[in-house]
């Protein structure tokens, strides 16, 4: 039963993921498309700073579930949380070091990624 919670839980959140990797896709190419390729190569920078770590948690947060193992559900979302911020932190530093970015579209893209990621479980059915 625990297996069946965390992979319907893990599938959840990989749904989300994906919306979210859709939406920040669009605005990449409308960046790229409008403005050029070096603002949506920063931009596609921004949404890959957004997702990678989002999908990174997803499945380290939801590897354990039920109530037997409470406290291994537990150590896993404090695991994947860190990780995602640790890794969110790497990749803004590679994206500074490596590339040559424009800051407006690299956040731009990054904070509606966000939004999207905090506003998309509105829309979701919970079955």
């Amino acid at each position: 039963m625990g297996n069946v919670l965390a992979r319907r839980g893990r599938l959840a959140a990989y749904k989300l993921v994906l919306v979210q990797a859709i939406v920040a896709s669009i605005i990449s190419i409308l960046f790229f498309v409008m403005w050029g390729a070096q603002y949506g190569q920063s931009a596609l920078a921004g949404a890959i700073i957004a997702v990678l770590p989002n999908f990174v948690f997803a499945t380290l947060a939801f590897s354990h579930s039920g109530a037997s193992s409470a406290a291994k559900v537990v150590k896993s979302f404090y695991w994947g949380e860190a990780v995602k911020m640790l890794l969110t932190i790497a990749l803004f530093t590679l994206v500074f070091i490596n590339i040559e970015v424009g800051f407006m579209p690299l956040f731009t893209c990054y904070s509606l990624a966000l939004v999207v990621h905090w506003i998309a479980p509105l829309y979701f059915k919970q079955s």
